[in-house]
């Protein structure tokens, strides 16, 4: 039986992520071992879960991976853990369009978990009652156990609200408004833990004490402790593969340009017969010796433009990988870092596009069909149907290549190139059965890449 409890709010904005992470802290600040997770294609909240218990933020998403795989994935990440803490999204029932697919309320009720209500107080008195009870009685499938009042003014302001919630929804908490405890943000949401793991340390440390000072923890795990088991097998990647050629070695994209990644690829890459090495593309100056694949991810390229292009070693290192046909995987960051040139800046080359930044966001989940066969997608063009997510502000001319990865909205998109498959699309990998072993049987038939020069 796996302890848990469900973060939500009925707002983006309203105090979650505080919350979640301050509780994940506090909790492991106890002694216990507390399993983070955090719903939707969100990857910078996981990175401040994965400082805040000392083990990896996983994602779950039922639009991307299919709700039959949410409580495995869960109950693979939780193993080993004596509560599960898991941040929603948005508002509790926001979901995809206008469906509750996606939505903390669709998580919640797939793990049959109790949800804790962050109601941001601080321009409200009585009403509270009214809010809080409708968010109880939307859907009874959902059970709401609890709230959690932030940003209250005042012990007088906290009296009132206390009241009009008496006998209606234990108050599990109270957190007074604190300017100090902020973490920054930027174009695309709250500055990753990578970027400034000093300063996130600090901010993690003062949320564990917010959350400590104001919350009924002992509560809050009675709470998580009601939640009734769940009856299903923990998802499994399979037993890593040992083939008599040795394990390939993958290269996988890391540092603080690189900070979107899924914690069950590297494990399915791991699995599937690979030896994964990290590569910081600021840092290294060259791929690890013998790598036949390389994973670029999402992440902030066009922050650090300058850096990447001066990186000439590493540069050069992915245009000869992808050169050979070994297979390089790049979405979002991935794809712009392989351009040949980022805001003016070069990059490797690979690609003949140029990327730029813009104004506009691009956000979403997207319906997607593979346009050209790859290791990615090894079938008829057309067929099958996947869902992704999209997240940048960024744009690259051309928008994909003679042979492009995907068909979205009836417009092609990306580069399927020699062994290159690189777009837009963020994918999660354990919602695409087989895609690591094809990945990896590619780059076990490919030619290990061989450094030259100083970089040996």
């Amino acid at each position: 039986m796996v302890a848990r409890l469900v973060v939500a709010a009925p707002s983006s904005g309203a105090g979650k992520t505080t919350v979640a992470t301050g509780l994940m802290a506090a909790l492991t600040a106890r002694g216990m071992t507390v399993s983070p997770h955090k719903v939707g294609p969100d990857y910078i909240d996981p990175g401040y879960h994965a400082l805040a218990t000392g083990r990896p933020g996983r994602n779950l998403d039922p639009v991307m991976v299919g709700e039959e795989r949410v409580v495995p994935l869960f109950l693979h990440g939780a193993d080993g853990s004596h509560l599960a803490v898991v941040e929603g999204v948005m508002g509790l029932f926001d979901g995809r369009g206008s469906t509750e697919d996606g939505s903390t309320a669709h998580v919640a009720r797939l793990l049959q978990a109790p949800v804790v209500l962050v109601v941001d107080a601080s321009s409200q008195s009585r009403s509270v009652a009214a809010l809080v009870h409708g968010f109880a009685s939307y859907d009874s499938r959902v059970r709401l156990g609890g709230v959690i009042l932030n940003r209250v003014a005042s012990d007088r302001h906290e009296q009132v609200l206390r009241e009009a919630l008496e006998g209606r929804v234990p108050v599990l908490g109270v957190l007074r408004r604190d300017v100090d405890v902020t973490t920054p943000s930027r174009h695309l949401g709250l500055v990753p833990v990578a970027e400034r793991t000093p300063e996130a340390v600090s901010t993690v440390d003062r949320l564990a004490a917010a959350v400590r000072d104001g919350c009924e923890l002992d509560a809050l795990v009675a709470l998580a402790r009601s939640a009734p088991d769940l009856h299903e097998n923990a998802w499994a990647t399979g037993t890593p593969a040992m083939p008599a050629d040795g394990r390939p070695v993958v290269a996988l994209a890391g540092g603080p340009a690189f900070t979107f990644s899924y914690a069950e690829t590297a494990e399915l890459l791991t699995a599937a017969g690979a030896d994964v090495l990290l590569v910081d593309p600021l840092r290294d100056e060259s791929l690890p010796e013998g790598t036949r694949g390389l994973v670029l991810g999402g992440g902030f390229p066009e922050v650090y433009a300058e850096q990447l292009s001066a990186n000439v070693g590493l540069r050069g290192d992915v245009a000869r990988l992808a050169a050979t046909g070994a297979p390089v995987s790049a979405e979002c960051a991935g794809l712009l870092y392989l351009c040949e040139e980022l805001d003016g800046m070069p990059m490797c080359g690979v690609l003949p596009a140029s990327g730029s930044m813009t104004a506009r966001l691009t956000l979403g989940y997207r319906t997607a069909r593979p346009a050209s066969a790859s290791w990615a997608t090894p079938v008829e063009a057309g067929d099958p149907v996947l869902t992704g997510h999209e997240f940048h502000r960024t744009v690259v001319s051309p928008r994909a290549g003679d042979a492009p990865a995907w068909w979205i909205d009836g417009a092609p998109e990306g580069w399927v190139q020699g062994g290159v498959h690189a777009s837009y699309l963020h994918t999660h990998w354990a919602g695409q059965p087989g895609i690591a072993d094809r990945f990896v049987a590619t780059a076990r038939s490919s030619a290990p890449l061989e450094l030259t020069g100083s970089a040996r």
